[in-house]
Parts: structure tokens; sequence; C-alpha cells
């Protein structure tokens, strides 16, 4: 059998079985019993329970040894041993490229966390091969061992070819087509022009209504209280960006679902701890309130996992079952999928999770099948694993470079001010600051006064060849360089360094593995991961993608930047304030205006 999404079949196949079960006619395939049941309808914890399996979807829930009293000894059981079971959880805003693994080697890392369904906005590779390239992913995704929907890419390129080179564009048109084409392309992915949006852009507006008129929701992507009325009045329903109590109040008051994302504290995408105060200090309802994870580096997916957000949420003080309901429930209802997923009850699939009383999963099954059990992948599961969907020759020619130019800019010979990109903890927003450069012999000097770095975006989709420079401040590197293929959101290449042989051979290293990230040290690279796929995915299993990343991000770390590799990523990405530099220049936002580096 391949463990796949379709392995569960649909609902109404099965009504006259799962009924039969249900009333003792037949027998289920599994019974889990000696279980504490968390139901995330009614908010509680029954004890002594055990549930019904039937063809991967849930019969009954019956008290403990109801099925030995009435069919005796020779069914399946799993003894649950007084344990939490829990429905599988459902992770309502993923970009698996930003693993940097494949959806079959995603799953994973998803299952060992007790994730059991996700819906994936795949524009990242959206941005480097169009409609084709999110086909290809979902063609991988129909054959991953785990419950994968797409919210189709809204914003492909970013902005717009005056602000950036991206290597799709996906119209209105081509959404449509993906809509009408794909089932599992459930919403239209995060909204990320919202300036647009809230100006009326024609081109915007038409993508959304390509959506809506198919009765697809919006997904959002919101910054400043200012936007949030706008997006709302224009269709968007859900945003990820509440980044404190006070926006995230007025997304719920515009009837915005409001998901609350988690992450790594030292990374951009921990703001769970500040917009869940809506709930907890304004009084505002968490009936329309998911947790997300957003992005997840490879290694990071094994130790801050949807689970982990969960109990993110317990510790700002939501009660575990509500908290574990926003990871559940929650999202399967954002979707009009509650009566599939989300909770444990009958006809629901047998997506199911085994907690300790810390709300750390111990075991998962997906569809009824046990695919983790003590916190390892069982035998099924690592067979299903091991047939990953092959792309095609098309994903591995990404990296398209022009002729070689300068990576660095000519040193000023007169007093000049810079327009100068300032990073800051977390790395979300990147402020701008105007810094006077007097007349010197050499970069060093400006480098020393003013914590001052190159940075550099390179073309890399065959249009142009562009090669952009500015200036970094506070980004901490010393010395050499480091460089990344997956600038978002057009996934132009990014590098920053010291110097011009550095930072042309962290270059040529990207081009050589066409695609990936590096870090170069005294004229030598010193680690790298590959991302032959786009220019944004490992072939790798995912323990292996984890690896090679915690050993570049030790040298990252080594090489002094203060910034975070996925931080450093979002230096592009030209919809987040206050400054950003694309292919195309530096850019600000909101005020969407090109500035030069020097004037």
């Amino acid at each position: 059998m391949n463990l796949t999404r379709f392995s569960v079949a649909p609902l109404h196949t099965l009504t006259r079985t799962l009924a039969a079960v249900a009333m003792g006619r037949e027998l289920p395939d599994l019974v889990i019993t000696g279980a504490r049941i968390l139901s995330t309808y009614t908010e509680r914890i029954h004890d002594s329970r055990e549930v019904w399996i039937k063809a991967g979807r849930i019969a009954a829930v019956k008290p403990a040894g109801t099925a030995l009293v009435l069919h005796g000894k020779g069914i399946k059981t799993y003894d649950a041993a007084g344990g939490l079971i829990a429905p599988g959880l459902v992770d309502p805003h993923v970009h698996i490229e930003s693993s940097m693994m494949t959806a079959c080697a995603y799953s994973e890392g998803a299952l060992l966390n007790g994730t059991t369904t996700i819906f994936c906005d795949s524009h990242e590779i959206g941005n480097v091969c169009d409609s084709a390239g999110i086909e290809w992913m979902l063609e991988d995704a129909r054959q991953a061992p785990l419950s994968i929907f797409l919210t189709v890419p809204s914003t492909v390129p970013a902005t717009g070819p005056q602000f950036e080179t991206a290597g799709g564009d996906l119209t209105a048109a081509k959404i449509g087509k993906l809509f009408d084409r794909w089932p599992e392309a459930v919403a239209l992915g995060e909204k990320m022009d919202f300036v647009q949006v809230a100006m009326g852009d024609p081109r915007s507006h038409a993508i959304m209504a390509a959506a809506l008129k198919r009765g697809r929701p919006i997904c959002g992507h919101v910054y400043g209280r200012e936007f949030v009325a706008a997006g709302a009045a224009s269709g968007i329903t859900d945003t990820h960006e509440a980044i404190d109590r006070e926006i995230g109040d007025d997304f719920l008051e515009n009837g915005v679902w409001m998901f609350l994302r988690g992450g790594p504290p030292t990374t951009p995408w921990h703001s769970l701890p500040h917009a869940i105060k809506a709930v907890t200090e304004l009084g505002a309802s968490p009936k329309r309130v998911c947790i997300c994870t957003d992005d997840r580096d490879a290694d990071d997916l094994f130790l801050f996992g949807l689970d982990w957000v969960a109990r993110q949420a317990v510790v700002a003080g939501l009660p575990p079952v509500t908290a574990w309901s926003l990871g559940s429930l929650h999202p399967a209802t954002r979707y009009g999928m509650d009566g599939e997923i989300g909770g444990i009850a009958p006809a629901r699939r047998a997506d199911l999770v085994l907690l300790n009383d810390e709300l750390v999963p111990q075991c998962t099954w997906y569809g009824g099948e046990l695919v983790v059990k003590n916190r390892k992948i069982t035998p099924i599961l690592e067979k299903a694993l091991s047939r990953p969907y092959r792309y095609p020759a098309a994903a591995y020619k990404t990296i398209k470079l022009g002729r070689k130019r300068p990576l660095t800019p000519a040193l000023p010979a007169e007093t000049v001010t810079a327009n100068v990109i300032r990073t800051a903890l977390p790395g979300i927003i990147l402020f701008h600051e105007k810094v006077r450069l007097e007349p010197t012999t050499s970069w060093g000097e400006h480098f020393v006064n003013h914590g001052l770095c190159f940075v550099s975006v390179i073309e890399r989709h065959g249009r142009s060849g562009a090669v952009a420079h500015g200036l970094l401040k506070d980004f901490g590197l010393r010395e050499g360089a480091v460089a990344s293929s997956v600038g978002h959101d057009a996934h132009n290449i990014i590098i920053a360094g010291t110097d011009e042989a550095d930072m042309q051979l962290a270059l040529d290293t990207l081009k050589e593995m066409r695609g990936g990230v590096c870090v170069v040290q005294k004229h030598r690279v010193v680690a790298k991961v590959a991302l032959p796929i786009a220019g944004l995915i490992s072939e790798l299993r995912a323990k292996a993608v984890a690896k090679e990343t915690t050993r570049l991000k030790k040298a990252w770390t080594a090489a002094g930047c203060v910034l975070p590799y996925m931080g450093f990523n979002l230096i592009p990405l030209s919809v987040i304030p206050e400054i950003r530099i694309t292919d195309k220049g530096l850019v600000t936002v909101p005020g969407m205006q090109q500035v030069p580096l020097f004037y």
C-alpha cells in the first residue's frame, strides 16, 4: 500500500461500513484503548476512552473496554496506557520550500511532531519556475505520506517588474487554471502586495477575483493597522502577520482569522507571544485564532514544530486544550474541512497523536496507520519516504547568471550620504538609515567606523543578469562572505561580504551547486548546503538536510552574522518595511520608492 493522502477512501464510500462498526455489527480494524481523549469540540479531556478505527477513519469513540466486551480478544488493539489522544495537528500556513526539503522529505519531520495536514503556499518555487514549478510540487505532495493542500500563490512576483525580477509571473488566468485543475488548491495564498490591494491595483484585484468567483477564501499578508480594513474589504479572511496585540485585535474585529506564528525565538518568526495578547489581555475570543509555523529550516522543523508552537501558546496563557484546538480544529474550520480533520469523532480521518502530559507527541497515526511510535518512524513510514517524487530536469536548471559583473560598489571619491540597510533582531523589519561617508582609501575604514559590509543581489533567472549593490549595517560579518539563492521572494541570489574575491567565490559556489547556501572565510568555502531543485530544495532526506543546515548555521554564527540565515533571506523581500534591496536596487516600504545607494 502506498501511504498518501489518498490511502483513506472518501467518506461517501464508507458510511455504511462505519455505521456498522459503530453499532457493533462489524469489527474495527484497530482499537486504541486505555486513553484520555482531548476533545477539540467541547475543549474537555475525557478519561478512560477508546477509539474505534475502520478503513482509516474513526467509527466511534467508546468507554474503554467496550470493544473487548463486544468482540472479545480477536481485535487489534493499541494500549495508550492512560496517555492523551488528540487530533493530528493542522498547519494552516506553511512554505515547504523554506525547509529546503521536498514535500516527501518534509513529511518525516511533520509526522514526528504530530502534524498530519498542512496548507502550503508554494510561492517560492512559483517565483522561480512559474505555474510549472507549482504543479511539480503538487505532484510531489500527492506522493507524500502527509495531507498537503495548496493555497495558490497570489503574488508572483511579490511586487512588480519595476521593483524586482522573478522567474515566474502568475497572472489571474494562470491562477484560475490551477484552481480548476487541482482539487487540492483550496484557497488563494497570502496576498503579499498589501499596499497594492489597499490602493486598488487592477492586477492584484483580478487575482483575488479569480479566487472569489470560485468560492475560494483569500489568505492575507498585512503590515500596518491602516491597511487592515482595506484588506478585509477586498476579501482577505486570514493573516499570519499579527506582530502585536493591537493589530491582532484589529484583524479579529474586521472578521479576519489570526494565525499566531511561532518559531525559534532568535528568528523573525516568533510573533505569537505578542499577538496572543489580543486574547489573553484584550479579551478577544480565540474562536477565530489558529497557530502556524510559516517557515522552518530543516533542523528547526524537528525542534520547533507546530506541537512546539501549541506548547508556546500554553506558556503564553492559554489552556492546553484550547492551545491544541488552535492547531487542529480551528485551522480545519478555517478551510471548511472540520468534518474531515481537526477532531476526534466518527467519520473523521484517523489522524491521531498520542501525547504525554506536556503535549509532546509520542506516537502518530496517519489515516489509521501507526507512522511514529515512541518518537521514531515505523517501517511503513520509512517505506513511503523511500519513494519520493522525481522532479523533472528543468527544475535543476534555474541558476542562469549573466556575464560576470562587480559585486561591490566603487569606493566614493568624495563625501556622499549612503542609504543603508540596518539589520536588527528578530529580523523581519529592516531599518532605513542614512550614513555620511567621507573620502577614504579603502572600504575597510567605512566598515569599521560605521559597522558596515557589502550586500548585493544578483538576478539569476536569465533575464537581465543585473547586480544591485547595497550596504548592510550591524549585520556583524567580520570577514569573507555568505550567500544564498533563496532571496525572498523573487529568489534571486543575495550575497553579503567584506571583499570582492570572497563574494565572487560564494557566487561561483552557488552556481556549481545549481543553487544553495554557503559561507566563505579566508578565501575558502567552510560550509554549504546544495539546493539543486529550483535553487531552493535539496534532494536529501529530512535528517540529512537538517545535519547540513546545522553545520551551516554554526559557520554562519562563527563568521559573526547577527541576523540568522532565514532572516538574511528576507533582505530582498520588498513588501516588508522599511528598506529592501532587490536586483533592481534599493526600495523603501511601504512607500515603494526606489532610492540610490549614494547621493
